[in-house]
């Protein structure tokens, strides 16, 4: 800790950016480190990048000076970078850490590649945000602070419910209850609330999965033309694999979303026993024991039939 603040106070020009495709803890930790260094450190130069704002957590930080996009941002001395696990994570805003003097990473992937100069990695908590709170002075974090990082730990422990939940967890959430956020809100609005749109998605998947492996996988695509059809984004798909795994009797769920010519993103949610982010590492992937991700090209039910070979090798396993 006392490392990280030193290189804070010896910088002139601060770089932050989570990764490509931002989820709620990456921004909830983007945001809450922006906030705590421009609060504390007035005189710094700071500067925090998201590919995008997802529109389900703008309302929260109108307002606060974020900057959409890696094209524009600024060579910096000390990068941090959060909520990421490798380089190619970060996409365009990779070329910054290659020209900053110190690059800081905080994260929470058990598939970090430790890239960064200074890396703070801890597999066990619920999410990165959890990670940067322990670093940070608990008497300076005022409500806008608390407010990100409350976020960015009930969206990646699923509001509490994955194993990645710990006492820890829940007593930093206390903590950032008495600064003053609205907990309720960030719930019904970030993980309740949904679109029509979003409605239409949802039904789509539900009706096109398939129970496999004797029902203990259940696994979904959706298609471009089902995308333009629909008039969805990437956004209108949050949530997608968390309710295919809420399915009585499976283990594993399976959500294709095409992206290209025969390329798919993976995503992969586990309730017990199946360690996805070692099949999706094996793609060139990522994340956590219970959620993780990965690109793979081929066929739909081509590739839906290798990771079934994956997961199976991981049942009979636990079998013998």
């Amino acid at each position: 800790m006392k490392e990280i603040w030193e290189k804070v106070e010896a910088a002139h020009q601060i770089g932050i950016c989570g990764h490509v495709r931002p989820d709620g803890d990456c921004v909830g930790t983007c945001m809450a480190l922006y906030l705590y260094v421009k609060k504390n450190y007035p005189q710094k130069a700071v500067n925090v990048h998201l590919e995008y704002m997802p529109e389900r957590f703008a309302y929260l930080f109108d307002g606060t000076g974020y900057q959409e996009g890696f094209e524009n941002m600024p060579e910096c001395d000390l990068f941090f970078s959060l909520d990421t696990g490798d380089l190619e994570r970060l996409g365009a805003a990779a070329k910054i850490v290659e020209k900053a003097d110190t690059c800081i990473c905080i994260d929470h992937h058990i598939s970090n590649t430790g890239f960064a100069d200074i890396n703070v990695v801890d597999p066990d908590s619920s999410s990165a945000s959890q990670v940067l709170f322990e670093l940070l002075d608990e008497k300076k974090i005022d409500k806008s602070i608390a407010t990100a990082l409350y976020l960015g730990i009930v969206q990646d422990s699923g509001c509490f419910q994955y194993d990645s939940t710990s006492r820890r967890t829940m007593e930093i959430a206390g903590i950032l209850m008495e600064k003053g956020v609205n907990t309720s809100n960030i719930v019904d609005r970030t993980m309740k609330q949904k679109t029509y749109v979003q409605n239409q998605m949802l039904g789509r998947v539900l009706l096109e999965s398939l129970l496999l492996l004797d029902g203990q996988v259940i696994a979904s695509r959706i298609t471009q033309g089902m995308m333009e059809f629909y008039g969805a984004t990437k956004e209108d798909l949050e949530g997608i694999v968390e309710q295919l795994r809420v399915t009585q009797g499976t283990e594993v769920a399976i959500f294709l979303h095409e992206v290209g010519v025969l390329e798919y993103k993976v995503s992969m949610r586990s309730k017990e026993y199946v360690d996805v982010s070692k099949i999706a590492s094996h793609f060139g992937g990522g994340g956590h024991v219970r959620a993780a991700g990965c690109t793979m090209s081929g066929t739909y039910h081509d590739i839906l039939n290798t990771l079934l070979e994956w997961i199976d090798l991981q049942i009979k396993d636990r079998s013998k």
